[in-house]
C-alpha cells in the first residue's frame, strides 16, 4: 500500500491541483488547530474505551502532539512516499495497540465535519469553494484508506500464516459456532414462551382465588420481569448473530429479575425472612457485577 501511493492517488483522482488547493488552505485552517484538537478529544472520549488507550496525561500530551502534526500535514501540499509512510506507521501503531477500526472510522467523521465546516465559513462565496471541498474529501478518504489498510493486512497475514489444517479447523469451528448460536436463539424463544405460560398460570391462580390477591399480584409482576429479561436476551442474541458482541450484562439482568421474583413472593411470608435477606444479598452482588460490566463497556469520561 505505502509503496503504491501514486496508484492510490490516481484511484481517488487526487491531482496536483488538489495538492495546490490544500496548500493554499493551510494558512486559513492552521489557526483552528487548537479548536480542532479540543473538539477531537471531546469526541473520542465519547467512545467510552478511550481511557484504555490514553492512560495518563503524558500519553495524552504525546498523542495530542501527533494529532496536531497530522492536522498540519493534511494541508502541507506534499503527498509523497514520506507522507504515506508516516500514515502507514500510524495505522500499524493502531493495530499494535488493539484500537478497533470502528474508532478510526468514527473519528474521521468528526474530522470531516470540522474541516468542511471551517472551509464553508472561510471560503463562502468564493469561486473555488467546490474544488476545495472535493480536495479535502479526497485527501481524507485517502488517509482513512491507508490507516485502515493496516488492519486488513494484519488480518490477512494472520490468516495466511495458518496451516491448511488450521484453516480447515477454523472454518469448521466458525460454522459450528454459528449453528450453536442459532440453537441458542431458538432456546431463548422457547424460554420466552415458557415465561408467557408462567405469566398466564400466575394470572389463573389469582383469578381462581388459589393465591391471595397481594401474593398473586406480586407473582405476576415477577413473571413479567422474567418475560422482559427473556425478550431482552432474544434481542441481544439477534445482535450477536449480526456480528455484535456478547452481552453479558443482559444475562445478569435475567438473573436479577428471577431473584427479584423470589423476593416478591417470599416477602409475604414471615417464615421466609432469612431467605429474603439471602436473596437480597445475591441481588446486591449481581447489581455490583452489572455495574462493573457496564463500567467496562462505558467507562466514565475523564
Amino acid at each position: 500500500m505505502q509503496n503504491d501511493y501514486p496508484a492510490l492517488k490516481a484511484h481517488y483522482r487526487f491531482t496536483k491541483d488538489d495538492e495546490a488547493l490544500l496548500a493554499r488552505l493551510k494558512p486559513e485552517l492552521e489557526p483552528f488547530a487548537d479548536e480542532f484538537l479540543d473538539g477531537f478529544y471531546e469526541f473520542i472520549w465519547g467512545f467510552g474505551a478511550t481511557a484504555d488507550f490514553l492512560k495518563d496525561q503524558d500519553v495524552i500530551a504525546r498523542h495530542r502532539g501527533k494529532i496536531r502534526e497530522w492536522y498540519g500535514d493534511l494541508f502541507g501540499g506534499v503527498y509523497d512516499i514520506s507522507y504515506f509512510l508516516k500514515l502507514y506507521k500510524i495505522g500499524e501503531i493502531h493495530v499494535k495497540l488493539g484500537l478497533p477500526t470502528h474508532y478510526v472510522n468514527a473519528a474521521f467523521n468528526y474530522v470531516r465535519v470540522f474541516i468542511l465546516g471551517r472551509i464553508y465559513k472561510q471560503s463562502a462565496g468564493s469561486g473555488d469553494l467546490t474544488a476545495k471541498l472535493k480536495a479535502v474529501e479526497r485527501i481524507l478518504d485517502i488517509n482513512l484508506d491507508v490507516l485502515t489498510s493496516s488492519y486488513r493486512e494484519e488480518e490477512m497475514s494472520r490468516f495466511l500464516s495458518l496451516s491448511r489444517i488450521e484453516k480447515t479447523l477454523l472454518a469448521g469451528l466458525k460454522k459450528t459456532s454459528s449453528y450453536f448460536n442459532y440453537l441458542l436463539a431458538c432456546a431463548l424463544v422457547m424460554v420466552a414462551f415458557f415465561a408467557i405460560g408462567l405469566f398466564g398460570y400466575d394470572v389463573y391462580l389469582l383469578l381462581s382465588g388459589k393465591n391471595p390477591v397481594e401474593q398473586g399480584i406480586l407473582t405476576i409482576l415477577g413473571s413479567l420481569l422474567i418475560l422482559w429479561a427473556a425478550i431482552e436476551l432474544i434481542h441481544q442474541e439477534m445482535n450477536h448473530l449480526r456480528g455484535g458482541s456478547f452481552a453479558l450484562e443482559v444475562f445478569i439482568t435475567l438473573a436479577i429479575a428471577a431473584l427479584i421474583r423470589k423476593i416478591l413472593i417470599f416477602s409475604l411470608s414471615p417464615a421466609k425472612t432469612l431467605d429474603v435477606v439471602l436473596y437480597g444479598v445475591l441481588v446486591l452482588c449481581l447489581g455490583v457485577s452489572y455495574w462493573l460490566v457496564m463500567q467496562r463497556i462505558n467507562p466514565l469520561k475523564k
